[in-house]
This record gives C-alpha cells, sequence and structure tokens, in this order.
C-alpha cells in the first residue's frame, strides 16, 4: 500500500498533525488559455470557485482530480505531493455535475465501489455503503438503480459514493446545478450540514452565488485563469472588486479617485460618499438604493443626482429591474406598482438619486 492509499484509508479523528490540508499552484496551459491559480485551504474549509463561464473554474478542479495534468506548479495534499499520482489513487472524492452513477449498478454497490476499489471485502464495502446511505436518509433506497431515482437522490448517493472512500479531499462540480428550485432548496440544506461535518478539505465550483454563499467558508473567485479576489462570503459581498463580482452579489460598483467624501470616477460623473478616502477606490451601492424620479427633483436629501435613460426592463424576483445609461450607467430595483407610475419604458428619461449613506467606498 501506498502513503497515498493508506491517507485515503485512515479513519482516524483529524488531529493528526501530519495533516495539513491542500497547498496547490495550479498551472495548465491548454493552447492560448492559462490557468494560474493558488489554493490553500486546512482541513474543515469549504472552498467555493466562482468565476464567469471560462474564467477557469472545471480546469482547477480536474487539475485538483488528476483528470487535467498541470504544466507546472505544485499540488500537496496533507504534505503528500500529488502531481504524477494516478487520479485512482489519490485521497480524493469527486461528485461530479451530472453524477455519472453507474446505470448498471444499484445505489448500494455505486457506493461500495470505491471501498471496493481501496481493498475492502465485498460484505464490508457493501456494510459500508449501507451505512452512508443511511445518513443520507436513502436507506430503503439500497437496491434501486439510478434510473429509478430522482434527482435529488441521485444527488445524494453520488456524494456518499464521493465520502464512502474517506477523502482528504472533496471536489463538488456544480453538485446542485441539475435539480430543480424546490428540490435544490432541500439539497443545498443537506449539502451544507454534510459538508459541516467533513473533517477534511471541500473544494466546490459553482455559478451560483447563493450556493457559494450558504456553503462556502471562503469565496475564490476566478476570472480569465487567475484570482482576482478571494475571501469570506461577507467580506465579498460587501467588497466586490470586479463588474463580474458585483453583479454577482447584486450592487452597482465604480472606480475612481476619492479625495474626501467625492469620488471621481474613470468613467461617468463624481460620486458623494459619507467615507472619507484619499486615492483610488471602489464605490458600491445596491440597485434598491436608486430611486428614481420622471421630473427633476426637488428638495430631496440626496447628495448624488443624475439624468438618465431607461435602457431596460425585467422582473427580477418580485420587483423591476431598471437597466439605466446616460449620466452613470447603473441599475435601479422599484416595484411593479412604481414602475407603472412612473410610466417606465425603454427610451424613457428619468432622474436617478442615490443617498450619500447608502454607498459604500473602499480603497481599490
Amino acid at each position: 500500500m501506498t502513503d497515498i492509499d493508506k491517507t485515503a484509508a485512515d479513519t482516524g479523528s483529524g488531529d493528526d498533525p501530519a495533516r495539513e490540508g491542500l497547498d496547490a499552484r495550479l498551472l495548465v496551459e491548454r493552447g492560448s488559455f492559462r490557468l494560474d491559480v493558488a489554493l490553500t485551504a486546512a482541513p474543515g474549509d469549504v472552498v467555493a470557485l466562482l468565476g464567469p463561464n471560462g474564467a477557469g473554474k472545471t480546469t482547477a478542479l480536474r487539475a485538483l482530480a488528476g483528470l487535467t495534468p498541470l504544466s507546472g506548479g505544485r499540488l500537496r495534499l496533507d504534505g503528500a505531493e500529488l502531481d504524477g499520482t494516478p487520479p485512482e489513487s489519490r485521497p480524493v472524492g469527486v461528485v461530479f455535475q451530472d453524477y455519472l452513477l453507474f446505470p448498471h449498478l444499484s445505489a448500494l454497490d455505486n457506493v461500495a465501489f470505491g471501498p471496493r476499489c481501496q481493498g475492502l471485502g465485498k460484505a464490508q464495502a457493501r456494510a459500508l455503503a449501507a451505512e452512508w446511505l443511511a445518513r443520507m436518509g436513502l436507506a430503503e433506497h439500497a437496491g434501486a438503480k439510478p434510473r429509478r431515482l430522482s434527482g435529488g437522490q441521485a444527488q445524494r448517493v453520488a456524494l456518499a459514493r464521493a465520502l464512502a472512500i474517506r477523502p482528504r479531499l472533496l471536489l463538488l462540480d456544480e453538485p446542485l446545478a441539475a435539480l430543480d428550485a424546490r428540490t435544490r432548496l432541500d439539497i443545498r440544506s443537506q449539502l451544507r450540514r454534510h459538508l459541516a461535518e467533513f473533517e477534511a478539505v471541500a473544494v466546490l465550483v459553482t455559478h451560483d452565488p447563493l450556493d457559494a454563499m450558504v456553503l462556502a467558508d471562503r469565496l475564490v473567485v476566478i476570472e480569465g485563469g487567475r484570482v482576482v479576489q478571494e475571501g469570506s462570503p461577507t467580506h465579498i459581498a460587501r467588497h466586490p472588486r470586479t463588474d463580474y463580482i458585483a453583479q454577482l452579489v447584486g450592487l452597482n460598483l465604480y472606480r475612481g479617485r476619492s479625495d474626501g467624501h467625492t469620488v471621481r470616477l474613470d468613467a461617468g460623473p463624481a460620486l458623494t460618499t459619507t467615507e472619507p478616502l484619499t486615492g483610488e477606490v471602489f464605490v458600491a451601492f445596491p440597485p434598491s438604493a436608486v430611486t428614481l424620479h420622471r421630473e427633476r427633483p426637488t428638495g430631496t436629501s440626496a447628495r448624488n443626482l443624475w439624468r438618465c435613460e431607461v435602457s431596460g426592463l425585467e422582473t427580477h424576483g418580485d420587483q423591476i429591474r431598471a437597466d439605466l445609461g446616460g449620466e452613470l450607467a447603473l441599475a435601479a430595483d422599484l416595484t411593479t406598482v412604481a414602475a407603472a407610475e412612473l410610466g417606465l419604458h425603454p427610451g424613457a428619461e428619468v432622474w436617478a438619486t442615490v443617498k450619500a449613506a447608502q454607498t459604500h467606498a473602499y480603497p481599490a
């Protein structure tokens, strides 16, 4: 048995000092695309990789799994170098987006497959698999083939299969993407509980900000093959640094130079904020902070006032999202009643106001 196999088979408590978590710098060059992402995580951490399509999230996940070879960098797990180790010999469990359950095997034998590959006898592997299915609330479905399982049940079988090998690194590729909205809510809650109990490192790839915010301790945002921002969900939601992240968390975001309470934007007018800063800054505020008027308002306490034009309207949850151009490009949220009373339509001229107290400025 190799050192990697021993690590995979170990069922210890997680306070072994040799267990150091994940330490990786993933360098992958494929044609004109270059991925250069550093990832570190301690046992018990859940890290979410976020980014637009083509950013490199899935490439990073495949590199961690050993399915895409590294062009350089390093990949260490609990102090052991994994680069060059075959995927099947790594202490890594993977839940793929489409689950990839073996269609000819029952739920029980799908889960038992990994332990069997690790050398466990058939009876022991099936007993372990039964325990995992019971944990997932699927004991009564042990004999079912994948085609007889619902999407949520299949997702839980795939998670049980990944966890049954006692991985030191759990990789989840869009684990909730194939579920309908109602099932997704329930499975997200269950997945959060299982991840909270997981003693090793978990890395989650998702395009859904809610999945990332609910499930992860730390977010790593990738754009163009590199990390553009990382931190806690709260920090990133409060301090977005790119347009993609701002859209992800639902904020209007601008960059400019601050002199006291006035920020002169790189592209657009000046903004008044409550934070007195000097130098390059970001300014953010939510679309709900924007108030629209058909006539130039008088007597308003708002320090920020711009003449805009409605470029588009769309339903956004239970509100209307107005995309505005003109002096400042921004998004505004308002109720359906307010939109009707204002007579909003594409091309309509409006005045947009935002109170300084509703903006947030921070160093760039």
